[in-house]
């Protein structure tokens, strides 16, 4: 049964009682779980069937017949879920608040739970330290990694390492290539494996053709670093008496979060959560910081993989709406987090969403999801999530993506780009690799 809710109470009891001086999380959390007399009764009242003030009758219209046709085509089974709403009002549900297995809707989750951790513009830092002197371009001792978290250390920025290390006049490391901490490079976890590949990118004269493609494609006067080790690779838990040499500061964290995104990493995905402490920090900060129930949001992990990752349509809209109230501090959009329709590749590239829509795609096997925000001419912002269960991933996604077109055409398309939707952050270029995120130190 398709429910429909009042489109202003909601907001006017929120300035009424002063909700915004104490937060709009709480409020909202307040709101849903009957925690504040009064904004809880508006809101029951709505759902209980007082008349509507403004209900969006055309857009409980088109999800009835988007369900039709997909049920009419054998491509849905179970529950079906659909959210929408504009700013504080919300415009449609259709079993919103019903727990489904969101896919990698669940990177909004770890999305939102980075940035209230760390902030956007954190990087994580990956640390060489020497524990000899240098010496006619020789470290006479061991070269240590102690790494700091960094999800995205590639090849990339090993080379620029290598570089900076020459730049010191380190040509040669007569020990060994000890790694500690938490470090990781091309996904690899495993320290002494993550250590032969570190290795192996330090010195250019020895790089297999897959590493020399890469190279190529670096920004030009790239040089090819020199940096041999005599040694072997040491996997140790502390770290050995030495002195700093060099940082290697990560991409900022938003950059790290549209990679994520645009391509729906789960590697990168799983690595934040555990930075952060695991999938139920994740949850228990991601529905805080959005005021959602946290009834409607149930991880086991940071990516999406697997049916246990559950959440309501109305949760993942609202993590998506505290991504967008987050970065208003900031110089950022979502757009700088997420892929644009029409201008990002990756999971939307072959995608027929309306152009400019900003939004993370989810798949497993039997779901397909997909949510984000719309600018439109009537209704400003539109926040959506879809969560439909089956097995036909593309005609799913063609069905979502001409549903969401049949809204643009009833609502309009916004005459102007809002500022909440400016892109700043290019997807398709990040610097990975670049120098001027290496720290020469010399021990300082």
């Amino acid at each position: 049964m398709l429910d429909l809710f009042s489109s202003g109470i909601m907001s006017l009891w929120l300035e009424m009682a002063g909700v915004r001086s104490v937060g709009l999380n709480a409020a909202s959390v307040l709101a849903w779980e009957g925690g504040m007399p009064g904004l809880v009764l508006a809101v029951d009242l709505a759902v209980g069937g007082v008349p509507l003030a403004n209900p969006d009758l055309p857009a409980a219209a088109t999800v009835r017949e988007f369900l039709t046709d997909l049920k009419a085509k054998g491509l849905i089974e179970g529950n079906q879920g659909v959210w929408m709403q504009s700013g504080m009002v919300p415009l449609v549900s259709q079993q919103g608040t019903t727990l489904m297995p969101g896919a990698s809707l669940t990177k909004i989750a770890t999305s939102l739970a980075s940035l209230e951790t760390w902030g956007a513009n954190y990087q994580f830092e990956t640390r060489f330290r020497g524990t000899g002197p240098i010496a006619q371009g020789v470290l006479q001792g061991d070269l240590v990694v102690s790494g700091g978290g960094d999800p995205l250390f590639v090849w990339e920025e090993a080379i620029a390492v290598g570089n900076a290390l020459n730049q010191m006049g380190i040509t040669r490391v007569a020990g060994n290539l000890i790694v500690t901490g938490n470090f990781r490079i091309n996904y690899q976890s495993e320290p002494v494996a993550a250590g032969e590949i570190l290795r192996q990118a330090l010195d250019g004269r020895s790089w297999p053709p897959d590493v020399q493609a890469i190279y190529s494609k670096m920004a030009p006067g790239t040089r090819k670093p020199q940096v041999a080790v005599d040694g072997g690779v040491i996997a140790r838990k502390f770290l050995p008496a030495s002195r700093l040499l060099l940082k290697r500061r990560s991409l900022p964290l938003a950059e790290i979060l549209k990679q994520m995104n645009v391509h729906s990493d789960n590697e990168i995905a799983q690595m934040l959560a555990d930075n952060l402490g695991g999938a139920k920090i994740v949850q228990q900060q991601a529905t805080w910081a959005a005021g959602v129930p946290a009834a409607e949001l149930q991880l086991v992990n940071g990516s999406g993989l697997g049916m246990e990752n559950r959440m309501s349509p109305r949760a993942a809209c609202g993590m998506m709406q505290a991504i967008g109230r987050y970065l208003q501090t900031t110089p950022l959009t979502i757009a700088d987090l997420f892929p644009v329709s029409g201008r990002d590749l990756g999971t939307v590239e072959y995608r027929h969403i309306p152009p400019q829509a900003v939004v993370k795609t989810g798949t497993l096997d039997s779901v397909i999801a997909l949510a984000g925000a719309i600018p439109t001419r009537d209704r400003g912002l539109v926040w959506f999530a879809i969560i439909n269960r089956g097995t036909d991933w593309d005609s799913l996604r063609a069905q979502q993506d001409l549903f969401l077109q049949k809204l643009v055409q009833q609502w309009g398309i916004a005459p102007t780009l809002p500022l909440a939707m400016e892109p700043h952050i290019d997807g398709a270029k990040p610097a990975l690799g670049a120098a001027n995120r290496s720290d020469i130190l010399l021990g300082g």
